[in-house]
């Protein structure tokens, strides 16, 4: 089990693991975004195997969310592509959280690793393309505000797999009609 941090990707991770334990075989159970840090668990050997198992199991993210932008990648890293003062009520962001929790499809975003015609969406992105995917089903059984202040909100996930943080904030500013990344 590896603490990823924030800078690295999941790939990153796994070959530095490959170099370290001298081992070809080993995967990562769930991809996290560079910007994210955290629980990544790492297959070696022959546990690669388990590898699909243990990706088809819900995962907790415990995330911030800034109100007032928007931005090309729904995340901070990305270029910014609105900005405004307005910041949700209270009232306004529980009845968009409540929207966002249960099953519902789920578009994922353009800077993604799926791939559209055997090409990642977010190579076509770099380039200029404009990106459309399909959205895909995902499952909230939990959605929990944890802290709200200053714009920015503190909210603790239960998803399923497949699930994006970052499309959770982008659509949720787009219900709360502030943006958010």
């Amino acid at each position: 089990v590896i603490d990823k941090p924030q800078g690295l990707t999941s790939h990153d991770v796994v070959a530095a693991a490959r170099h370290a334990l001298d081992e070809n075989r080993l995967g990562h159970t769930g991809t996290l975004d560079p910007l994210a840090t955290g629980v990544l668990p790492l297959a070696i050997g022959r546990a690669t195997r388990l590898v699909k198992f243990l990706t088809a199991s819900d995962k907790d993210y415990d995330a911030t969310i800034r109100f007032g932008m928007t931005t090309d990648s729904y995340d901070v890293t990305g270029a910014e592509t609105s900005r405004t003062d307005l910041v949700p009520s209270h009232d306004a962001l529980l009845a968009a959280v409540e929207t966002l929790t249960g099953d519902y499809l789920q578009p994922p975003p353009p800077f993604s690793a799926k791939k559209i015609e055997g090409r990642r969406a977010y190579r076509l992105t770099r380039l200029g393309q404009s990106v459309t995917l399909k959205p895909v089903p995902v499952r909230v059984p939990r959605a929990d505000l944890l802290e709200f202040s200053g714009g920015r909100v503190r909210v603790a996930l239960t998803c399923s797999a497949g699930f994006y943080v970052r499309s959770f904030a982008h659509t949720l500013g787009e219900l709360a009609g502030t943006g958010a990344c």
